[in-house]
């Protein structure tokens, strides 16, 4: 694991969302697969939730206690108690938060050294901030697929027999 890879996962990822789903109908960003399932708006909502109350808050846990303290819990759904706002807002806001998760996250300058440092997951025990960054940026690709997943389930009926060359029309993701 690199850091550089990290940051440049990071850096795409809020052009990549955009690319998808700006200037979508909004029935097409908020439909979901039934109970249990998100929507890409609702994975977008838990991405910004991620960078403002999991990620960042979980590398300073380590670079300041180690595993004295273990990282608060990260309630992956907050998001959807959120006030709806359109589509476009939110992916915006996503980019900026974004921004200046990568620009925080520049600014701790750290080293190879730090990357083995490790901090205590309230389920998983200690890891470290080598495996807590190669999950943020794994994270995000996982959630960029199940993005292009739902919306290509718009088209599962519409598919025809072509249906059986293409997986994702009928594999759905949980919630994560």
């Amino acid at each position: 694991m690199e850091l550089v890879e990290v940051r440049s996962v990071l850096s795409r990822t809020p052009d990549v969302v955009r690319t998808l789903l700006d200037g979508l109908p909004d029935d097409w960003v908020h439909r979901n697969d039934g109970s249990g399932t998100w929507s890409a708006y609702d994975i977008v909502g838990h991405l910004i939730l991620g960078d403002d109350t999991n990620w960042l808050p979980r590398i300073r846990m380590i670079l300041e206690y180690g595993t004295q303290r273990s990282f608060d819990s990260f309630d992956r759904e907050a998001m959807l108690r959120w006030e709806r706002e359109d589509s476009e807002t939110l992916v915006a806001r996503f980019r900026d938060t974004r921004h200046a998760s990568v620009d925080e996250l520049t600014s701790l300058q750290l080293a190879d050294d730090d990357l083995n440092r490790r901090g205590r997951h309230p389920q998983f025990g200690d890891l470290s901030l080598g495996q807590l960054l190669a999950t943020w940026a794994a994270h995000d690709l996982t959630h960029l697929a199940q993005i292009t997943e739902v919306l290509a389930r718009r088209f599962r009926d519409d598919v025809g027999p072509m249906r059986a060359f293409m997986p994702a029309l009928d594999e759905v993701a949980a919630a994560e």
